[in-house]
């Protein structure tokens, strides 16, 4: 999730383990612990693209990581405030550490909770920014905040925080649930053949979902909003991963490619060869020219692969966000 919900997330754990002793500052702590996992994007600046990909949501965002530095932060800090004790403490930053990567498991990039074991969690039930989870969590937190110490309000204020967002979380899965099953729907009345089918929320929503559908030459890209009254239509992206000849025996695109999951389609352009991670979705209606989430441009210089994600053009930001809010509305 985005760097509020999680300040917002770890706020209230923090509160909820030891507000009643230590105040605001619980608040405080929460939140910087709330944030400290997601450090690991800094190895975008000292690494190639596709390890940065790797480092993202791995160790930092583990049990390992949560245990272990759990225990360590419990101790200095237990140094620091003697109102709670080095079990208190520990407990206290292991919580807030472990429930950053357990709401990150439920967007569409996952994470490596159980690292160093090769596998990611990703249930895909919400986006990474989802205001109608966040928003609500915010304002009790607020209203926890002022309130005092001792207060029931406070412990009140702040457990609210946590039910409504979680209830939230639970409705998501379940409209999670209930769109897969539309498209389904849609790909039998449709007569069409797939070998996999998965689905995820839109951006910032839980309305509009869209799926992709793999079949043996193409992948397919549909979407449904629950204010839908027509039929749900699928674009067609051909695989194309013939394309990626000499290349795909690459190292790096080996693993770039292990990192889609085998979501991926490859298409040919001017300046070379750019590898499309189709799990997050496209950012045009475009087809003829379709600009997807993620694309990645692989090229070879002086016998050396070197990858390079393309960069998003920012102008497209408010037409995207337009169309969004037209298509939620249905078709």
């Amino acid at each position: 999730m985005d760097s509020v919900t999680q300040i917002v997330l770890g706020a209230a754990v923090g509160e909820a383990v030891l507000g009643k002793k230590i105040g605001n500052k619980a608040m405080v702590l929460g939140a910087i612990a709330g944030t400290i996992p997601d450090l690991d994007v800094i190895a975008t600046n000292f690494t190639d693209t596709v390890s940065a990909l790797e480092i993202h949501r791995g160790f930092t965002h583990s049990i390992v990581f949560a245990v272990v530095f759990g225990l360590l932060f419990g101790w200095l800090l237990s140094l620091w405030d003697k109102r709670a004790s080095v079990k208190e403490w520990s407990w206290f930053w292991f919580l807030c550490f472990v429930t950053h990567p357990l709401l990150d498991a439920h967007t569409t990039w996952g994470t490596q909770l159980f690292w160093p074991f090769d596998l990611r969690l990703a249930y895909k039930n919400i986006f990474v920014i989802d205001p109608l989870y966040t928003l609500p969590f915010l304002v009790f937190l607020l209203l926890a905040m002022f309130q005092k110490r001792e207060s029931l309000k406070r412990r009140k204020f702040n457990n609210l925080g946590l039910i409504v967002s979680s209830a939230y979380m639970l409705l998501t899965l379940i409209l999670k649930g209930v769109s897969f099953y539309k498209f389904e729907a849609a790909l039998s009345n449709q007569n069409i053949e797939y070998t996999a089918l998965e689905t995820k929320p839109s951006p910032m929503n839980t309305i509009l979902w869209t799926a992709n559908v793999e079949t043996d030459d193409a992948f397919l890209i549909g979407d449904y909003s629950f204010f839908d009254t027509k039929p749900i239509q699928f674009s067609v992206h051909p695989k194309n991963h013939e394309a990626l000849g000499g290349l795909r025996n690459e190292a790096g695109v080996q693993r770039l490619i292990k990192i889609t999951q085998g979501w991926y389609t490859v298409t040919e352009r001017e300046d070379g060869v750019y590898l499309n991670d189709l799990r997050f979705g496209m950012l045009s209606a475009d087809l003829s020219k379709p600009k997807y989430a993620f694309s990645f441009l692989l090229k070879k210089e002086d016998g050396a692969l070197k990858v390079m994600e393309e960069p998003k053009d920012t102008r497209d930001a408010k037409k995207i966000l337009s169309n969004l809010w037209e298509r939620i509305q249905g078709n």
